[in-house]
C-alpha cells in the first residue's frame, strides 16, 4: 500500500448514519477483526474484548435498547466530556449542524433533533453491532488502545466496502449493555460500533465533515 492508497482509504471512511439491511459475510467480519487485532497497543496488552451482534440479535438487541432509553437512565463506565468549548465546541456544532442541515431538521425543531438523536440507538438501521471494552484496571491507557483498535477497525472495514460509525451514545447506557451481554463488571464499556453497508441514498450520508489543517494541531520543533 502506497501513502496514498492509505490518504485515498481515511478520506473515504466516514461515520455512516444509515445503513442497508444486508448482513456482512461472516468470512468479511472475521477479517475486519483480524486486521483490526493488529492495532499497537501499550505493553502489547491488547486490552481489547468484543461483543458482535448479527441477524435477528441486533434487532432484539435493537429494541431492547431502545426501550432502555426511553425508561432508564444514562450511566456511562467512562465519564463523558465534561464540556466542550473553543475550537471543539465549534467543530462539534458545525457536524450537528451538517447532520440536521442534511436531514431537513431546522434550527430550532426539538422534535426533529429528539428525532435524529434517537437513530443513535436504533443503530441507523445497521446490520451488525460491536461493544468494545477494556480492563478497567488498565484505566486511560486500556482506553486509549482501544481507540486505535477502533480506528483500526473502522479502516479495515472501509477496505472491504463496509461501512461503520463508533458511537458513545450507545455506550451512555453501560449498566444496561452490561447486564444485557453479561460483561463483567471489571470491564469499561466505551463504545460502539455500528456497521454494514451504507445506504448511498439516504440524505443523512450526504455531508462530510471538515478536517483541522496542520498548522491547527502540530507544533514543529527544531
Amino acid at each position: 500500500m502506497t501513502p496514498s492508497d492509505l490518504d485515498r482509504l481515511l478520506s473515504a471512511r466516514h461515520s455512516c448514519r444509515a445503513f442497508r439491511p444486508d448482513p456482512v459475510p461472516k468470512a468479511d467480519i472475521e477479517q475486519i477483526l483480524s486486521s483490526a487485532s493488529r492495532a499497537p497497543s501499550w505493553c502489547n496488552a491488547q486490552p481489547w474484548d468484543i461483543v458482535i451482534t448479527s441477524g435477528e440479535e441486533t434487532d432484539t438487541f435493537r429494541t431492547a435498547l431502545q426501550n432502555e432509553v426511553s425508561t432508564g437512565t444514562p450511566k456511562p463506565d467512562l465519564p463523558f466530556p465534561t464540556a466542550y468549548s473553543g475550537v471543539y465546541q465549534s467543530r462539534r456544532r458545525d457536524c450537528g449542524w451538517a447532520l440536521y442541515e442534511a436531514v431537513g431538521v431546522e434550527r430550532g425543531d426539538r422534535a426533529g433533533s429528539a428525532k435524529q438523536m434517537m437513530e443513535n440507538f436504533a443503530l441507523f438501521g445497521a446490520p451488525h453491532c460491536a461493544i468494545i471494552s477494556s480492563p478497567a484496571d488498565l484505566g486511560p491507557y486500556g482506553a486509549m488502545d482501544c481507540g486505535g483498535f477502533v480506528m483500526a477497525f473502522t479502516l479495515a472495514a472501509q477496505a472491504l466496502g463496509v461501512a461503520t460509525i463508533p458511537q458513545a451514545a450507545v455506550a451512555s447506557y453501560g449498566a444496561f449493555l452490561h447486564r444485557y451481554f453479561d460483561i463483567p463488571d471489571d470491564r469499561l464499556i466505551l463504545c460502539a460500533i455500528s456497521f454494514g453497508y451504507s445506504d448511498t441514498e439516504h440524505p443523512a450520508n450526504g455531508f462530510r465533515t471538515e478536517r483541522a489543517g496542520l498548522d491547527e494541531i502540530v507544533s514543529w520543533v527544531g
